[in-house]
């Protein structure tokens, strides 16, 4: 195994948050290491999010004795040997350095406690095989045993061994996240294991939650178009659902528009592959397992928001954009935008008209002398109708126009 010894990896291990209460707190506890993205964002120079360690023994009782150390708690996952520590704002996770077998194919992993030689390579690619020692002696030490680091350096993803997309198909998926997150490119080799995986069928043998936690990651990326398109030219999309929409322009532009009108990036991408066929996509969205409202605001966008640009492109009257918008979540608006419709209708909509209200009430009308009924109501909505248009102003001319309408429909 490579072994590394880096004063400037110790340095950056140092400066991440909540380390100086974290590195103290692990004296006398087995070895431990600082593993996966977070090793690998350190050597890149990119701000890491996650602090996953791995220990060298047992990992849950590790967990424990840290936690009471920093006055925290530790949530346990006994199967996997696995816990999450918290206390106060730290949060770290914490695992039985293991090997890992799969009953069948997407199945999930049976573990064995073993050696950090085999906890890496049992992981999906080089860059995310590192580790760094956080324990004294060597810490800063960087661990390095597939050659991780050199691929860091020539820009490359590689997998660890030649079923690694068959034993975990959503690696597919994970692979495309990191080239396009890191700008870089598949091994060759890799490419190739990623086709033969899609060819047999594997996505096919994962349940649609798995599906949906590596497809949301990858299109929450900046990146997401990127990794659409490779989606697209490696024929992941295909076997995911043959009719999905892989276009990594209209995601690029989905995901733009997105910010405009405050939507989730992630869904509006998600409706941009499924606008296509909403119908017929439906049940792979419901599969996903997404929230209720989540999976009804991408089916939503993408069953509304093609009709849209055609509807609001010949100068429709400020009540009848109100009309199409109001009900329309911001996912449908920026899928809408994404597939043509104009912006200056939608901007004025979003900027005046969505949240445009008479300033007078069904009760103002009944307080002026009108019996309950349902005329009122009517005349309530041309009233705005009216006032969205330009045509009434004010209160005073709400009211008045309000009660010729409604005594003209009693």
């Amino acid at each position: 195994m490579t072994s590394s010894p880096t004063t400037d990896l110790a340095d950056r291990v140092a400066a991440l948050p909540a380390m100086d209460r974290l590195l103290p707190a692990l004296a006398g506890l087995p070895p431990t290491y600082l593993v996966g993205g977070a090793v690998r964002d350190l050597i890149v120079g990119q701000d890491s999010v996650d602090l996953d360690l791995t220990v060298e023994g047992d990992g849950v009782a590790a967990a424990r004795e840290l936690a009471q150390r920093l006055g925290g708690e530790a949530s346990e996952h006994e199967r996997f040997g696995t816990a999450t520590v918290r206390a106060g704002d730290l949060i770290v996770d914490l695992a039985t350095a293991r090997r890992e077998s799969y009953a069948h194919p997407g199945a999930l992993p049976d573990v064995e406690a073993a050696s950090l030689e085999e906890d890496l390579a049992r992981r999906d690619f080089t860059v995310n095989a590192m580790a760094i020692a956080l324990s004294e002696p060597g810490r800063g030490e960087l661990r390095d045993p597939l050659g991780g680091f050199a691929d860091l350096a020539v820009a490359r993803i590689r997998v660890l061994h030649d079923r690694s997309f068959i034993d975990d198909p959503t690696r597919l998926l994970r692979a495309l996240r990191y080239e396009a997150r890191l700008g870089f490119g598949l091994e060759q080799d890799t490419e190739r294991l990623v086709r033969e995986a899609v060819a047999a069928g594997a996505l096919s043998t994962v349940s649609g939650p798995r599906v949906r936690d590596e497809l949301m990651d990858l299109l929450g990326e900046p990146a997401a178009p990127v990794a659409v398109g490779r989606m697209r030219d490696l024929g992941v999309a295909a076997a995911l659902h043959p009719q999905l929409r892989a276009d990594p322009e209209l995601v690029a532009s989905a995901l733009l528009n997105a910010g405009e009108t405050g939507a989730d990036g992630a869904l509006t991408a998600l409706a941009a592959l499924v606008s296509t066929d909403p119908v017929s996509l439906g049940p792979f969205v419901s599969d996903l397992g997404l929230t209720a409202q989540a999976r009804d605001a991408v089916l939503r966008a993408a069953s509304a928001a093609p009709s849209l640009p055609a509807a609001l492109r010949d100068g429709p009257r400020p009540s009848e954009v109100h009309a199409l918008l109001a009900a329309e979540s911001p996912e449908t608006l920026a899928l809408a935008l994404a597939l043509g419709a104009p912006a200056g209708v939608i901007q004025r909509f979003t900027a005046s008209l969505r949240d445009m209200r008479l300033e007078i009430g069904g009760q103002d009308l009944v307080d002026a002398g009108l019996p309950p009924s349902e005329a009122i109501g009517r005349a309530l909505e041309e009233t705005l109708r009216r006032k969205l248009d330009g045509e009434v102003a004010g209160r005073e001319e709400e009211l008045r126009t309000a009660l010729e309408l409604a005594q003209g429909l009693s």
